[in-house]
């Protein structure tokens, strides 16, 4: 379990990154929606991953490459922001849990459709 302390740095580190995100120049980047939605960080600081998500499902691997690329410059600037003693190593890693939440509906919804159709057939 985390401590209290590591909980608040995670939700920093998370908003900090967001609104970094708008600052990178590398177009795969740029014209790719990604969101955020998770930040994990090791108890010495060291380390910390963030799940992102991407709204284009085509261009999540160029996206993560791009993030990857930009992650010396995201380091620094998140250091100098929060003013924590060590800047952590940031590890990238893609969160598919949005377009599995759309999926599910989706079968959820054809369920009901086919449900539909058969009490009315009755």
């Amino acid at each position: 379990m985390a401590s209290n302390r590591i909980i608040a740095i995670n939700e920093e580190i998370q908003k900090e990154l967001s609104a970094l995100l708008r600052t990178v120049k590398d177009p795969r980047v740029q014209n790719v929606m990604i969101s955020i939605t998770r930040v994990e960080t090791t108890p010495d600081l060291r380390y910390t991953k963030v799940y992102v998500s991407v709204l284009q499902e085509d261009k999540a691997k160029e996206a993560l490459a791009g993030l990857k690329s930009a992650a010396g410059f995201l380091r620094r600037q998140l250091g100098s922001n929060l003013g924590l003693r060590y800047s952590p190593e940031i590890v990238w890693s893609l969160d598919d849990s949005i377009l599995y939440g759309a999926k599910m509906l989706k079968l959820i919804n054809s369920l009901e459709v086919k449900h539909d159709e058969e009490t009315d057939e009755n």
